[in-house]
Order: C-alpha cells, then structure tokens, then sequence
C-alpha cells in the first residue's frame, strides 16, 4: 500500500503475509530506541508493529539517514532464521547512493573496518575488538559534471549515481568505504564531505543522506519460495533524479 511519506503514524507497507513485513523506512527515522536519540518518538518498529496489529522482530538494521527495505519477522522462530540468512550472506542487499567524482564503472573494495562504538550504546563493549572483514561490490549506472566549483580546485563538480551490493554487514560499512575511496556519499554528515553536502542542501534543497537500501533478495524463511522486495524512492531523490536525467538509470 502507498502512503504519503512523513505522516507522523503511519509506514509504507510493501510486503506482508502471516510470517513477515517489510516497509519502506524514511530517511530519518530510527529502526528502534536508542540512547543516542533519547528526544525521538517516532520509530519503525512500533509504527510498523501498529500498522499490522503484530509484535514484530528486527533482523537486520538500516541507519538513521538510510531509507528502504528493512524486513521484519513476526515471530521469534522466524526472526532466528532471518538473522541467520543475513549471517550467513544468504541475503543479497543492493543500495543507490550519489557518491562525489567519477567512479570506475565497476569493481570491489575489500578493506577491513575497526569497530566505532557509540559513546553511549556501546559504552560497556570490547573496544580492542580487530578490524572486522568488509567487502562492498559497487557498479556505476550514470554520472554527471556540473558547472559548479564546489571545491576551490576545480571549476565543475562531477557526481555519480551508484550501485552498491555489500557482501558483509558491518556498521556504516557502504559509507564508511566510499570514504575510504574518496568518492564520499552525498548527504553523510558523518563520513561525507561538507562541502557537497552543503552545496546539494542550497542548490537542488535536498538535506538527506543519498543513499537507498533498493532491494533485498531472500528466500522466505517458512515457504523457501524466492522474495524480492523493492522500496520506491522519495520525493528528493525523484527530484535529484530528474535534475540529472537519471531517471532511467536507477532501472538498469
């Protein structure tokens, strides 16, 4: 079912049957509580939990600033099995995101990520924990130059749309490695580049992160029958999208 982005009570629904629900989570919007964000009320696991008139169990977590497909279980054995499909990188994941500078049409970064605690979440972990494995395979779908100097460097600013497929799950690993390659994701407040972010908030009035968990292929936990679920963009990707003509892009 559609529903208008940001009404305060309600989620966008685009999968649900007896085992399981998924919606299409906004950017800025919390998966659950969290000590970091103690003045939130809004957050997807109780508004999703109204929506189907359920309990439901989270098994894989999208940031903050992240929209799109984040499943829920609705039940503890199902949930088990889900968490255990994501351990196992039996779940395929595939991202957009607008990343700064031209990127190569395709490749991988197999680069190793240190736990970052949270000042409060994770005040009581393990912090000489080694750099955990982490692979991101990325594929360009379109790119642009600008007339814009958004670095005093340079007289234009170049950006490009990207497909990016985690094989590991580690934390803010798609941002985290797009750092790590220098081609920062537009939006990120965290690992980005303030000047781009900047520059999208005044030119094109876009404030989020600009990257989109798309899809996540799965086999269902119960009936082993493949699932495919899609979220749809919003209204300021849409716009980002049709400012660069890329439109047709995000369908490759």
């Amino acid at each position: 079912m559609d529903i208008e982005s940001g009404t305060a009570n309600q989620v966008e629904i685009i999968y649900e049957d007896e085992f399981l629900v998924a919606i299409n989570k906004e950017a800025g919007l919390l998966v659950h509580r969290s000590w970091l964000d103690k003045g939130e009320t809004r957050f997807a696991m109780q508004l999703t939990r109204d929506a189907v008139g359920c309990h439901v169990f989270p098994v894989h977590r999208l940031d903050k600033p992240t929209s799109g497909v984040l499943l829920f279980a609705k039940s503890s054995a199902v949930a088990r099995s889900l968490t255990e499909a994501f351990t196992e990188h039996k779940v395929t994941k595939q991202y957009l995101a607008v990343v700064r500078g031209f990127m190569p049409e395709q490749g991988t970064v197999d680069y190793a990520l240190s736990f970052k605690p949270d000042a409060i979440a994770d005040k009581f972990a393990n912090l000489d924990k080694p750099a955990q494995e982490a692979v991101t395979h990325w594929r360009r779908l379109a790119q642009i130059e600008l007339p814009f100097a958004v670095s005093k460097k340079h007289d234009t600013t170049r950006y490009s749309l990207m497909r990016l497929t985690p094989e590991t799950g580690r934390k803010h690993q798609l941002r985290r490695h797009m750092r790590h390659l220098f081609h920062h994701i537009v939006g990120d407040t965290s690992h980005g580049d303030g000047r781009h972010n900047r520059f999208f908030r005044t030119q094109y009035d876009c404030a989020r992160m600009l990257l989109h968990a798309q899809t996540l292929a799965l086999s269902h936990p119960v009936t082993g029958e493949p699932l495919l679920l899609t979220a749809e963009l919003d209204d300021q990707w849409i716009r980002i999208m049709e400012e660069f003509s890329w439109v047709e892009s995000t369908k490759k």
